[in-house]
Parts: structure tokens; sequence; C-alpha cells
């Protein structure tokens, strides 16, 4: 992805969150400037990959298939010093953008449409082999336990939520407006607990077309001594 691309998706989602009157932390409007002298006390937000994700799943176009994300809160198992056993996310979906299926090893999480338009979530069970099953999903919306056949699509209003477990096929999307997202979960480790249906990229690579006006969640510079 180009770095003037990821500049004005992350400006569009700052000021969707200001149409829909939801508050970041100061550190998702930190300049690369302010970075380089954030001392060891901000270590949680490094180590921990808080902050600015933007994907296109290495497909080449984030329009189609692609998703904005905020960590706000985030634990580590890895890393003993960080006792957090929850994660939080903010998920910013364009209308028809769709994350493609994939489930999570060991990461349970809440999917809450938080303003906006309509949260479209696309279910199925996995097989032993990771593929699509075809057996009922049972699912759980606003802590409402129900059955629902196999691909089946729920449409979230704002203010509703789905829980989705281990192993459970979800690919998503916005329609009728871009959806203010929530994420709810344990914790949150991208690198090893998702598993995509088709072979995807997750982090992407950037063409330096011009400077980058805030650091993505794996760009952060060590702290100074």
């Amino acid at each position: 992805m180009k770095r003037s691309e990821i500049n004005q998706i992350i400006c569009d989602g700052l000021e969707f969150c200001c149409r829909m009157n939801f508050h970041l932390p100061p550190f998702a409007t930190w300049t690369p400037q302010d970075w380089e002298i954030q001392d060891h006390e901000y270590d949680e937000i490094r180590d921990n990959m808080l902050g600015w994700d933007v994907t296109d799943f290495g497909l080449g176009n984030f329009a189609e298939k692609g998703l904005l994300v905020f960590t706000i809160r985030n634990g580590n198992a890895q890393l003993d010093k960080y006792i957090k056993p929850y994660a939080e996310k903010l998920l910013i979906i364009r209308e028809g953008q769709i994350t493609p299926y994939h489930f999570h090893y060991s990461k349970m999480e809440d999917i809450i449409n938080r303003g906006g338009g309509e949260l479209m979530i696309q279910v199925y069970n996995a097989t032993d082999d990771y593929q699509l099953a075809d057996t009922p999903v049972e699912v759980s919306v606003d802590a409402h336990t129900f059955s629902v056949a196999a691909g089946s699509i729920l449409a979230l209003t704002p203010g509703e939520s789905i829980t989705l477990p281990t192993y459970m096929y979800h690919q998503f999307w916005a329609e009728g407006d871009m959806v203010l997202c929530g994420e709810v979960s344990m914790v949150n480790d991208d690198n090893v607990d998702n598993h995509f249906l088709e072979e995807v990229g997750r982090f992407p690579e950037v063409e330096e077309d011009e400077p980058p006006s805030y650091l993505l969640c794996n760009e952060y510079p060590l702290a100074p001594n």
C-alpha cells in the first residue's frame, strides 16, 4: 500500500470517529516526531501493538477487501509484565468492504456495531481440516443464543453485538453507511492467532511515496535511552 493511501485512510477514520462522537486516546494522533521522544513509560503501547493498523490483506484493493483498526488496549501472553487478560479494538468498516473469512485459535471476541450502517456478518463452523463446515452454527447475539444454517448472514444494527467463539469462521462488511465497530476480546495476537480461509497478507508492505502522518502499530521506534 502507498503511504499516501494509508495517511488518507487514517484521516478519514479520525473524521468518522468525530462524526460518531467516539473519542480515541491521545496517542491516536501522535506524529512520528512525537514518537521519537516517548520514553519507556509508553512501552506497553509498543510491545502490545496498540494504535493504528491498516490492511488490504495483501490483495491490493483496500476498498474491496480491507480494514482500518485502532487497538485501544491489549494484554500480551508472551510478556509477563502486561497482565491484562483482555483486548479492545475499534474497527472502521466501509460500505461493501469485506474482511475475508477467518477464525481465531485462542481468542473469543464480541463484535459490536457502535454506530453508522448495518454490520453484516456471515458465519460458518470450521471442519477438522479448517474448511467451511455445512453444520448449523450456534450464535449468541446480545446474549440471545440460537442456531442458524451454515453460511447465514446476520445483520447487526447499531447497538447490537455478536459473540464469536474460537474456530468459528466469519467474514463481515458494512451496508448503508460506514460502521464504527467495537471488538472486545481475550488477549489479541495477530501474529499467530488468525487463520484465514484463503491465503492473505496481514500487515502491508508500504511504498513510501510521502511522509507518514501517523505510525502504524508495527512501526514504532524504540524508546530513547
